[in-house]
C-alpha cells in the first residue's frame, strides 16, 4: 500500500468516529472571525471609524479589470489544472521543487496583473507624492550618502523621519537594496516576487521531514493557492520574510545538530529584516516541544539566543548599530502612527480576523488540526495569542502575517484528505480571484 492510500485509510478511520472537537474548533474559530468582520464592517457603515478603511481588513472595494485579465487568468487556471498531477506525479524532490516554484511564480503574477496588467506588480513601490511607494522601502536608500556603516549606526534617528516601512523594520531589506544596487520599483518588485516564490519549496521540505511526502505536497499546494499568497505574493516585502523565516524554521527543525545551528543563524539574520520574523524561531520550538519535549525546544531557543547576540553584538562592535535604540524608536514611530487610533479592544480580535479571513478554507482545516493538538497547529495558535495580546499589529496582517501562512497550510495539510485537495485548491482561487476583482489593496 503507498503513502497516499494509507493515510486516506487513517483519515477514514479518524472520521468513522470523528470527536465533536474536530467541528466544533473550527467552527467557533472561523464564526468568530466572521463575526468580528462584520462588527468591524458594520461600525463602519454606522460612522464609527477604527483606522481601516473595511476594518479590520485595508481594502477598498473599486471593481476593476483590465485586458489582461484573460492571459492572467488563463495563466492561474494553467496552474490549477496542474496541481493535481502533482499530487501524485513520481518525480524526484528537486523536479518537484522546481516545479512548485514556478506554479508558485504563475500564479501570483498571474493575478496580479489582472487589474493593472504588468505595471501592478511594480507599482506598490513607485516613489511618487500621492502614491504607497513613497512609504515603502526605495525612499530610505537616500539615507546611505556616507556609506553602510554609517547608516546602520544613525539609523535609531533615522526612524524618526524615514517612511513607514523603513522605520517599521529593522535595516536589512534597505541594505540589501543598497549593496544590491537595486535602485527602481521593477527591481525591488523582481527580488520580492523571485525570493518569495522559493517559500513554496522550502515548504514542501519541511512538511516532507515533518510528516511525509504526501503532506509535503498538500502542504505545499495551499500555500500556492491560498488567498493571502496569491494577492500579496508578488506586490509585498513580505513574501520576501515569509521566506526567510520559514528557511529558518525548518533548519531550526532539522534533524542534524549543524543545520539546526544554521537554522539559528537564519533566524538572526531574518530579524534583521523584521523583527516579527522571531515569531518563526518560536513557532519552531513549540512544535519541537510538543513532538520531542521540552528539552529539544530549550536547545532550540539557546541557539537562537546566541545567534541573536552573537549578529548584533557584531553589528554593533563593526558599525556602531545599537539594536534597542533601534527598537525604541520603532516602538514610538509606531505609537505615534495610525496605531494610536486603532482600538486595541477591537483588533485584538481583528487581527487574528483579517489572517484567518485570506486563508479561506485553509483555515478551517488548520483549525481542525488545532482540534487534534497537532504540533504544528498547537505552535501556530500559540504565536498567534502571543500576538493578539502583544497588540503589535493593528490589522493589515492579511499582508504582515503573510510569514505565519506556511505555518497553516502545514497544518491544514495533517486534516485533509487528498481526495479533497482538488477542490479546496478550486475554492481557494476562486476566492482569490474574487478578492482580486473585487477589491483594491496598497499592495
Amino acid at each position: 500500500m503507498d503513502g497516499v492510500a494509507t493515510r486516506e485509510l487513517v483519515l477514514r478511520q479518524r472520521a468513522a468516529w470523528l470527536p465533536r472537537s474536530e467541528v466544533l474548533v473550527p467552527a467557533l474559530v472561523c464564526g468568530a472571525a466572521l463575526l468580528t468582520i462584520a462588527v468591524g464592517l458594520t461600525a463602519k457603515q454606522l460612522g464609527v471609524h477604527w483606522g481601516a478603511p473595511g476594518q479590520p481588513l485595508t481594502v477598498f472595494y473599486r471593481p476593476e479589470l483590465s485586458t489582461w485579465a484573460i492571459p492572467g487568468l488563463a495563466l492561474v487556471g494553467a496552474a490549477l489544472a496542474l496541481a493535481p498531477t502533482l499530487l501524485r506525479a513520481r518525480i524526484g524532490v528537486v523536479a518537484l521543487g522546481t516545479a512548485l516554484f514556478a506554479m508558485t511564480l504563475a500564479t501570483r503574477v498571474g493575478l496580479n496583473v489582472v487589474r493593472g496588467g504588468p505595471a501592478a506588480l511594480s507599482d506598490v513601490f513607485v516613489v511618487r507624492p500621492a502614491g504607497e511607494g513613497r512609504t515603502e522601502y526605495l525612499p530610505g536608500l537616500a539615507y546611505f550618502g556616507h556609506g553602510v556603516g554609517s547608516f546602520l549606526e544613525r539609523f535609531p534617528d533615522i526612524v524618526a523621519v524615514a517612511p513607514t516601512h523603513v522605520a517599521g523594520h529593522p535595516p536589512g531589506l534597505v541594505v540589501t537594496l543598497h549593496l544590491l544596487g537595486i535602485e527602481t520599483a521593477a527591481g525591488l518588485a523582481a527580488l520580492t516576487i523571485v525570493v518569495g516564490a522559493l517559500a513554496t519549496p522550502v515548504l514542501y521540505l519541511l512538511g516532507r521531514s515533518l510528516f511525509g511526502e504526501v503532506e509535503g505536497r498538500v502542504a505545499a499546494l495551499l500555500f500556492v493557492f491560498v488567498p493571502t499568497s496569491m494577492l500579496y505574493g508578488a506586490t509585498s516585502a513580505d513574501a520576501l520574510y515569509a521566506t526567510l523565516a520559514l528557511a529558518a524554521a525548518a533548519a531550526l527543525l532539522g534533524r542534524r545538530w549543524g543545520t539546526q545551528v544554521l537554522g539559528a543563524g537564519l533566524l538572526a539574520l531574518a530579524s534583521f529584516f523584521s523583527y516579527a520574523l522571531l515569531a518563526a524561531g518560536a513557532w519552531a520550538a513549540i512544535v519541537r516541544w510538543c513532538r520531542q519535549g521540552l528539552r529539544g525546544a530549550v536547545r532550540i531557543g539557546l541557539l537562537c539566543a546566541a545567534a541573536l547576540v552573537a549578529l548584533y553584538l557584531a553589528l554593533y562592535l563593526v558599525a556602531g548599530f545599537d539594536l534597542f535604540a533601534a527598537v525604541s524608536a520603532t516602538e514610538d514611530r509606531y505609537r505615534e502612527g495610525i496605531a494610536h487610533v486603532r482600538p486595541y479592544l477591537f483588533y485584538f480580535f481583528g487581527s487574528p480576523a483579517a489572517y484567518l479571513l485570506m486563508l479561506g478554507p485553509v483555515a478551517w482545516f488548520a483549525a481542525r488540526s488545532l482540534a487534534r493538538r497537532e504540533a504544528t497547529a498547537v505552535a501556530l495558535a500559540a504565536v498567534i495569542a502571543v500576538s493578539m495580546v502583544a497588540g503589535f499589529t493593528k490589522a493589515e496582517t492579511e499582508r504582515i502575517w503573510l510569514f505565519l501562512v506556511p505555518f497553516a497550510c502545514l497544518a491544514a495539510a495533517r486534516a485533509i484528505s487528498v481526495k479533497r485537495v482538488p477542490l479546496l485548491l478550486a475554492a481557494l482561487t476562486a476566492q482569490a480571484v474574487v478578492f482580486e476583482i473585487l477589491l483594491f489593496t496598497k499592495w
